[in-house]
């Protein structure tokens, strides 16, 4: 009934002129330059745009989902097992129900963003663009990991300032390089030692580690055992469940859902 109450009150609020349903952060770094019937934007390189709201609120979505959106931010080193938690994760996530998506950095090169190399512009635009599609996902009520070596923390900020509240959990894997490159399931250290691999990130190129990651995965646990996948997927779960994420969001009283 509440969902019911919120998808009514929204559908009301999409026949209000296209000003009150432009989105304010857009109005803050987009100039208005024309719009008779309301507010046209020039964003970027693109002009005569406009922001349309959805017709379902996001909350409904999560009440659908019985969980709450979030972007799970895997960074690390080459080889510290950002792909291998993610998908332990996700797993364990599918067991008890609950809808996620995962975007690995090697996957989505083959496609959204196989023009892009390794320079310090394309990895920034890189990171750009699976942050939008990131955030996506998650005002969708989805819980989305991501795996990306993400190497400047000015781009992972810049990521996170453009999601809501509680939307970003940035993951670090710290695992030395050494341990790194003792796995290294790709060569790429090798190559890179060899001179044969030019900018790679840990050799010739800088990692800028999180100064303030929401949870930081370490190699060995606080007794000195080795982690494995599962255990660093469970030290996440944990911190899900605490925070709320894998239950639906609050149903609104009857007092709230009435002045609604």
């Amino acid at each position: 009934m509440f969902a019911l109450r919120r998808g009514l009150q929204q559908c009301a609020r999409s026949l209000l002129p296209m000003e009150a349903l432009a989105c304010g952060s857009l109005q803050q770094s987009a100039a208005v330059t024309s719009g008779p019937a309301g507010a046209v934007y020039n964003v970027g390189k693109a002009t005569n745009i406009k922001f349309h709201d959805g017709m379902v609120p996001r909350e409904t979505k999560e009440e659908l989902l019985g969980q709450k959106g979030v972007v799970l931010w895997f960074t690390g080193l080459s080889g510290s097992g950002k792909s291998t938690v993610a998908c332990t994760l996700e797993h364990a996530l599918a067991a008890r129900g609950r809808m996620t998506v995962l975007l690995d950095g090697d996957n989505v090169r083959h496609g959204l963003n196989k023009n892009l190399g390794f320079s310090a512009q394309d990895r920034e635009e890189n990171i750009r663009r699976i942050g939008e599609v990131s955030k996506l996902f998650a005002e969708s009520g989805v819980i989305t990991l991501t795996s990306f070596i993400s190497p400047y923390r000015k781009d992972r900020e810049s990521v996170r300032a453009r999601m809501a509240n509680g939307d970003f959990v940035e993951c670090y894997m710290r695992i030395p390089i050494e341990m790194c490159e003792q796995r290294d399931p790709k060569g790429l250290y090798k190559a890179a030692r060899a001179g044969k691999i030019k900018g790679f990130t840990g050799i010739d190129d800088p990692y800028e580690e999180p100064l303030t990651a929401e949870l930081v995965i370490d190699a060995k646990d606080e007794s000195g055992n080795m982690q494995s996948a599962e255990d660093m997927a469970a030290t996440i779960i944990a911190y899900l469940e605490q925070r709320g994420y894998l239950s639906a969001p609050a149903a609104p009283s009857d007092s709230e859902a009435a002045t609604a």
